[in-house]
C-alpha cells in the first residue's frame, strides 16, 4: 500500500471548532479495543469517544463522503462505503499502542472489510502551531518501507492510510487532542 495521503484544510477551522464544541456538550465514555473475540477496554489504549450532535455527525460524514473519490483514486482502490466516524477525545496521558486497523472479529465483522483508515485532526499540537492545545498526541505510522513516518496533528488535516498499516497514538503530554477516525470499504 502506499505512503499515507495527506489533505489540508480537510475541515476548516469553523468545522474544527463546531465539532470541539460538539464534543465537549457530548457523552463520553472510554474507548475500546478490539481483540480476538471481543471488543474490551485495554491497557493497549487510553482514550475516550464521544458521541455529537446529529448535525455535527453529519457535517464530518458528508465531507468523508465527498472525500472518498479523491482518496480511492490515490490509493487505486475501488472504495465503495465507510464504517461510520468516531469522535475520540484524548486527555493528558492518553494513548494508543502500536497496532492495525483491519481485524478479524465475530464481535465486530465491520473490522475485516477496513481498507483505508482516515484521521481528521480537530486540534493542532504546538509543534505544528503555536495555537495548539496539545503537546504530544503524534500519529506514528510503521510503513512497510521501515522508515517511520511521524505526523504532527494539525488542525483540519485529514491524513489516510493502509488499514493494515501499523501505527500509534503517542502520549499527551499536556493538553486535550481531539480527532475523528472512520474507515473506508
Amino acid at each position: 500500500m502506499r505512503e499515507p495521503f495527506l489533505l489540508g484544510d480537510f475541515l476548516d477551522d469553523a468545522q474544527c471548532r463546531m465539532c470541539r464544541l460538539a464534543m465537549d456538550a457530548g457523552a463520553h465514555s472510554e474507548a475500546a479495543v478490539l481483540e480476538g473475540s471481543g471488543v474490551l477496554v485495554d491497557p493497549a489504549r487510553r482514550a475516550g469517544d464521544v458521541e455529537v450532535a446529529a448535525e455535527v455527525l453529519d457535517l464530518v460524514e458528508d465531507r468523508l463522503d465527498r472525500g472518498r473519490a479523491e482518496i480511492a483514486r490515490y490509493f487505486g482502490l475501488p472504495l465503495t462505503g465507510r464504517e461510520g466516524s468516531g469522535f475520540v477525545r484524548y486527555a493528558r496521558g492518553g494513548f494508543y499502542r502500536r497496532h492495525v486497523d483491519r481485524a478479524e472479529s465475530p464481535a465486530w465483522p465491520a473490522a475485516a472489510l477496513r481498507r483505508v483508515s482516515a484521521v481528521v485532526f480537530l486540534s493542532s499540537s504546538r509543534a505544528a502551531d503555536p495555537d495548539g492545545t496539545f503537546t504530544g498526541g503524534v500519529l506514528r505510522l510503521y510503513p512497510p518501507s521501515g522508515d517511520v513516518i511521524d505526523i504532527v496533528p494539525r488542525r483540519g488535516l485529514l491524513v489516510a492510510f493502509g488499514s493494515t498499516m501499523p501505527h500509534e497514538v503517542t502520549r499527551v503530554e499536556t493538553g486535550v487532542r481531539d480527532a475523528v477516525v472512520d474507515w473506508y470499504y
